[in-house]
């Protein structure tokens, strides 16, 4: 059977069901009730809002075999919309079908009767892509539509639509789900779905929504396949390159007691592990916000990261005048990110700006030298280390993936009991491996094995000095593991180039050797940059969503020669 995302099996069926938007269900139902019906409607709001759910309702609640007002979600009419076959009930998606022939064809069809239900409803989504031909082919027909006609305009950015349409549309502007509604619903259906949960993993997926409902289910969905229908914290964490609360807190406390080596050792452990900064950065605000708000009035309703335990920590430490200095610090590094193609510098300065801080506000720039002349004193560079005690491997006791000489190079795959031999491209003496062959070493990707390289990284320094494997090392310090099986590693780097020279082929004998002296580990090394991997992932999960996944069971990645 098919899987079905959750946003789609938990889609209302009822205005009962609908999460928030309590004024615009009221507005219909009175309307309905009333028979106080528009001819053309405007539904417009944030994604993952509830428009086009609230659009099918409407189509519902006008074709109901039980009348006008009605949702049974039983008579033939109401099953035909659910599963998306009636008649009478069109979907337009404007972001494909923006012309002027596709909207005059659509108006054509509107002077016919209906087939099945009492009203013919067009539902056009993202109605702000059509074109401005197409808008005027419109006008027309909004303007005096049959009466047995009702169109459903949606849009996620109505200031981009002609004025003369508004004006012909009663308007409803959808607002992001509040943090309650939202968790409300995630609760009920991680019940109906019987999966273990727990508070603060519930609080994190609601962050990362933004007030979407659709976000959050989808999320949820995300995590739930990682992390085989368990809810936990960790796992969202490592999805989406989030810092736990404990670790903002400690980083918080280390910004207000000036302790500028144990900040730079975060920062650059953030950079080594693909933190995501901005979002990292909004909850530095946040924290700030609430210990601001509980030095105002002692008031906790309207926190969003601390308890009050932790923000009565912060009374002593920070007053009211401080807290708002540091705030608009990171205000300022916010709106600056907007306007730079990397934010992680921004960010260094932004934090090291809050280190510098006086009391009066000035900048402390004596504190800031001193603590760099002590870092330097305390730990010289780590090239000059000795290497002696380093284990390393001969290269002849590599087993090399590529025979160098053909093109293109061709990865001798085991797959159950059969060989199935898969061809890698090959350009500017770089390798590449499809997609089909990343679907299969994600299935059988170990998350033991990637935290156990994860937390053990750090011990390449240990050989950059090596005159043959530093400059390997070296690289493979500037990405982070994304992807570990038995005999697969896969390297996320933030930039596509970094990426491409990883994965010359010329390198990967001395990568592999460098991961076989580290971490004792034979494994050939791919790398991937961050947006490559963004993609890898939704298209693991699509796979899973459909159920179009191989069984780990039946994947068996070797070497040839092994």
């Amino acid at each position: 059977m098919v899987y079905k995302a959750l946003y789609r099996t938990y889609r209302p069926n009822t205005f009962d069901e609908v999460a928030g938007q309590n004024h615009i269900v009221k507005t219909l139902e009175n309307a309905l009730a009333t028979n106080k019906l528009a001819h053309a409607y405007l539904f417009a709001g944030p994604r993952g809002t509830g428009k086009t759910t609230m659009a099918k309702l409407l189509a519902k609640s006008l074709n109901c075999d039980k009348g006008i007002g009605h949702q049974c979600n039983e008579c033939k009419n109401c099953r035909a919309i659910i599963d998306g076959t009636h008649p009478d009930v069109l979907e337009l998606d404007a972001a494909s079908n923006n012309g002027v022939d596709e909207i005059r064809e659509l108006i054509d069809k509107v002077k016919y009767g209906t087939i099945l239900g009492r009203y013919k409803v067009y539902i056009i989504d993202e109605v702000h892509m059509l074109s401005t031909g197409a808008f005027n082919a419109l006008l027309k027909t909004l303007e005096e539509p049959p009466s047995h006609v009702v169109f459903i305009l949606a849009t996620t950015e109505p200031h981009k639509i002609l004025p003369t349409i508004l004006s012909r549309c009663q308007r409803y502007d959808f607002t992001k789900l509040s943090d309650k509604d939202i968790k409300n619903r995630l609760k009920e259906i991680l019940e109906i779905e019987q999966i273990e949960y727990n508070e603060e993993a519930v609080n994190i997926i609601i962050s990362l929504a933004d007030g979407s409902m659709r976000d959050a289910l989808s999320i949820l969905d995300q995590v739930l396949a990682y992390s085989n229908n368990k809810l936990v914290v960790d796992d969202i964490l490592d999805i989406f390159a989030l810092e736990s609360k404990e670790e903002k807190i400690s980083l918080l406390n280390s910004i207000i007691s000036k302790d500028i080596n144990d900040v730079l050792e975060r920062i650059n452990n953030y950079i080594f592990l693909g933190t995501d900064i901005k979002r990292l950065t909004d909850d530095l605000l946040l924290m700030l916000k609430d210990i601001l708000i509980y030095h105002s009035s002692r008031n906790t309703n309207c926190f969003e990261v601390l308890t009050e335990q932790e923000a009565i920590s912060y009374i002593n430490t920070l007053d009211i005048d401080e807290t708002l200095r540091m705030i608009d610090v990171i205000m300022e590094a916010q709106k600056d990110y907007k306007n730079v193609a990397s934010i992680v510098p921004l960010f260094q300065v932004a934090i090291l700006k809050l280190i510098a801080l006086k009391k009066d506000g000035s900048p402390n720039k004596a504190a800031i030298n001193s603590a760099i002349e002590e870092k330097a004193v305390e730990q010289p560079s780590t090239v000059t280390k000795p290497v002696d005690k380093v284990p390393l491997v001969d290269k002849s006791e590599t087993v090399s993936l590529f025979d160098y000489k053909e093109e293109p190079q061709e990865i001798p795959v085991k797959l159950s009991k059969n060989i199935l031999t898969i061809k890698g491209i090959v350009k500017d003496d770089s390798f590449y491996i499809d997609d089909g062959l990343m679907i299969d070493i994600m299935v059988v990707a170990k998350k033991d094995i990637k935290k156990q390289l994860i937390n053990n990284w750090g011990n390449l320094n240990k050989i950059i000095a090596h005159p043959t494997l530093g400059k390997s090392a070296t690289m493979l310090i500037d990405g982070r593991p994304l992807v570990a099986s038995q005999k697969i590693l896969v390297v996320e780097y933030q930039f596509q180039n970094v990426a491409e020279k990883a994965n010359l082929l010329a390198n990967q004998e001395d990568i592999q050797n460098v991961v076989k002296s580290v971490f004792g580990k034979k494994m050939f090394v791919y790398a991937v940059s961050r947006k490559e991997s963004i993609r890898l992932q939704q298209n693991y999960l699509n796979k899973l969503q459909l159920s179009l996944l191989p069984k780990a069971n039946s994947i068996k990645i070797e070497f040839e020669g092994e």
